[in-house]
C-alpha cells in the first residue's frame, strides 16, 4: 500500500534523513505562490490602533529583508532553536530548497492575484462559499508604507 501526506519543512527532510519517507514534489513549487502569513483582524480595531498593524508589518518586512540578504547557513542558523529535530545540514537545505521555488513573498503587500489563488483554493476545499474582492477585505497601506 501506498501512503502519503504532506508536510511543512523541515519535517519531510527530517523523515526523509531518517529513511521514513521521501520527498517527492514541493507543493509550493507544483500549486504556485499563495499567501500564508497574513494578519487579520476587525476594520474597527485596525483603525483604532494603526501603530500595532504598522509595527507588525514593519518587523514582517525587516526579517523578510534579513532572510534575503543572508546566506542559507545563516538564516539556518537562526532557525534553528526552533526546529530542534533538524540539524544544520537540513535547515540550509531547506531554505535554499524555499528560495528555489520562490515559496517567500518578495514584499509584504497582498496582492489581488495572491488573494485570489488563496481563495480559490479556499473555495476547492468548501471552506469559502465564495470570493471576496479584494479591495472588501485587504488593507494594504501598512506594507506600502514600509516600503517608502
Amino acid at each position: 500500500m501506498d501512503n502519503y501526506t504532506t508536510l511543512f519543512e523541515p519535517t519531510a527532510s527530517v523523515l526523509e534523513k531518517e529513511d521514513k519517507g521521501f520527498v517527492v514534489a514541493s507543493v509550493g513549487a507544483e500549486g504556485g505562490y499563495i499567501p500564508y502569513t497574513v494578519y487579520s483582524d476587525r476594520k474597527s480595531y485596525i483603525e483604532q490602533n494603526p501603530e500595532i498593524f504598522q509595527s507588525f508589518t514593519n518587523t514582517i518586512y525587516k526579517a523578510m529583508l534579513w532572510v534575503e540578504d543572508h546566506s542559507a547557513e545563516e538564516v539556518a542558523k537562526s532557525l534553528a532553536p526552533h526546529f530542534p529535530d533538524a540539524d544544520l545540514v537540513i535547515l540550509t537545505n531547506v531554505v535554499e530548497r524555499y528560495r528555489s521555488i520562490e515559496a517567500w513573498a518578495p514584499n509584504p503587500v497582498l496582492t489581488v492575484a495572491g488573494l485570489n489563488r488563496l481563495q480559490d483554493i479556499m473555495t476547492e476545499a468548501d471552506e469559502l462559499d465564495k470570493i471576496v474582492p479584494h479591495s472588501a477585505i485587504v488593507n494594504t497601506e501598512f506594507a506600502k508604507k514600509v516600503m517608502e
